[in-house]
């Protein structure tokens, strides 16, 4: 008679591989050989595709001989119709490189240092295809500006500066002098 005892398994023997395998639910067994079972049919199927593909290489490679054009192997056929890239691509591309090889930092530090307290700088527009600086800023009165232009130039980062418009702001209440020039940067070795 059983008065709501439960069943207490009490087992104090190494474990071991037999014991482990003695212990696996029936359940486990049944989804290992179902498991197996499934494995069979797809290594056949495999092996009967990768025949095929192989009887299909040779027969192209025989055709192709029979035709006097070298035999090439299948990966070499999917890369020679694989689409090159455009002339307009490839140019995007190396803008795009050169874009990213641009010393950014090292002028971007040039222009600081050499900007004084009484010009504010408003954009800088690199194009590393001419490598040309684009700076606009803003300056108190035309004797600054014409300052900050030739000390740009002056600097060892430029071997060309030329002041490309001006104008001034007469909605500001200072009137500031709002110019661009191009700086043009040595290449750093």
């Amino acid at each position: 008679m059983s008065w709501g005892m439960k069943r207490i398994r009490i087992d104090f023997a190494e474990p071991s591989l037999r014991r482990t395998l003695f212990h696996t639910p029936r359940l486990a067994w049944a989804l290992l050989a179902t498991g197996m079972a499934l494995c069979v049919p797809a290594a056949l199927l495999a092996s009967r595709y990768l025949a095929e593909e192989r009887a299909f290489e040779a027969e192209l490679a025989a055709r192709a001989t029979a035709a006097g054009a070298p035999a090439a192997p299948m990966a070499s056929q999917a890369a020679a119709r694989a689409p090159l890239l455009t002339p307009a691509q490839a140019g995007a591309v190396n803008a795009a490189i050169m874009q990213l090889n641009l010393p950014w930092r090292d002028l971007h530090d040039a222009v600081a240092a050499a900007t004084p307290p009484t010009v504010a700088l408003l954009a800088l527009e690199p194009d590393a295809r001419r490598r040309v600086l684009r700076i606009t800023a803003e300056a108190r009165n035309s004797d600054d500006m014409l300052a900050y232009v030739e000390r740009m130039g002056s600097l060892a980062w430029f071997e060309g500066v030329a002041l490309t418009r001006h104008e001034i702001n007469e909605q500001d209440p200072n009137r500031p002098i709002r110019f661009q020039f191009d700086a043009q940067w040595r290449p750093q070795r």
